[in-house]
């Protein structure tokens, strides 16, 4: 009974800690707190960006000043969704993959863009509906206000070119953007949905009316040189999603597809960005 009973006591704090955690993980302040704190750590700072729909957060090194070629890192999809019937009532992320990603940009020259709503909140941004982190969250307004977001970094840091990279959901809008702009040198996604169709077919999921899908884009896109870095065992997004945006352009200018050993869709990205490497 003695056994019984402390097996049992063992299993309610194991319980009542995985509840814990859970609130924690999903009190948008904490998430909030928990950005800032990684970024005071590398030396960061947070700026916000008012565009012409969205007041997009932005983290960058407090030692930069200028940088001919800007890096622009975007967010991915962040807790969209609490299951697959509920939706979040705030999308930022729990786990910060591309601002992690961002610290170990080489040269410093790098800032980091969140998605719209994300550390924000709702009662801050009044244009934050659910709908632009669910069936919009690559719609015409994202990727415009991303766009005018990324102009004002590169006129603050007096940059020429920008290199544009995005985890997960924020590689669909780094392709977005760069196919509307002649400034960016290269583009770079890391477990990027860039085909939407194809995955919410995979995934047998409502289709997102609404957003713009970066596989329609490839004629803008195939002037610009690109890498797409996927997990072998990526099961979120996954190869076959890239395959099938890389299927749309010519034999003789498809972009470069790196499938990377032992990664899946979260691991281990922020871990190994550098040996992975941004190069």
């Amino acid at each position: 009974m003695y056994f019984y009973s402390e097996i049992k006591s063992v299993a309610c704090i194991a319980i009542a800690m995985f509840m814990l955690t859970a609130c924690v993980n999903l009190d948008p302040q904490l998430r909030w707190a928990h950005a800032d704190n990684l970024a005071d750590k590398a030396g960061w700072q947070k700026q916000e960006i008012h565009t012409g729909k969205f007041l997009l957060r932005a983290y960058v090194p407090i030692t930069l000043r200028q940088a001919d070629t800007l890096a622009v890192y975007f967010e991915g999809d962040g807790l969209s969704w609490l299951g697959r019937t509920q939706v979040s009532l705030d999308p930022t992320p729990q786990n910060p993959i591309a601002l992690k990603m961002a610290f170990q940009h080489p040269a410093g020259n790098a800032v980091y863009l969140a998605r719209p709503c994300q550390y924000i909140g709702v009662t801050v941004d009044k244009s934050c509906t659910r709908e632009f982190w669910t069936n919009k969250r690559f719609s015409v307004d994202v990727v415009a206000s991303a766009s005018q977001a990324v102009s004002e970094l590169k006129q603050r840091y007096s940059a020429n070119k920008l290199v544009l990279i995005g985890y997960s959901g924020g590689g669909a809008i780094a392709a977005l953007v760069a196919a509307r702009r002649s400034d960016v040198v290269k583009l770079v996604t890391v477990a990027g949905n860039l085909d939407h169709r194809v995955w919410t077919t995979m995934h047998h999921d409502t289709p997102l009316e609404g957003s713009l899908n970066p596989a329609d884009e490839w004629q803008g896109l195939s002037v610009i040189p690109q890498k797409h870095y996927i997990g072998e065992l990526d099961e979120v997004v996954g190869r076959a999603v890239a395959e099938a945006y890389i299927s749309r352009f010519p034999a003789d200018n498809k972009p470069e597809l790196l499938v990377v050993p032992g990664f899946g869709h979260a691991c281990c990205w922020a871990e190994q960005w550098l040996s992975v490497g941004f190069k």
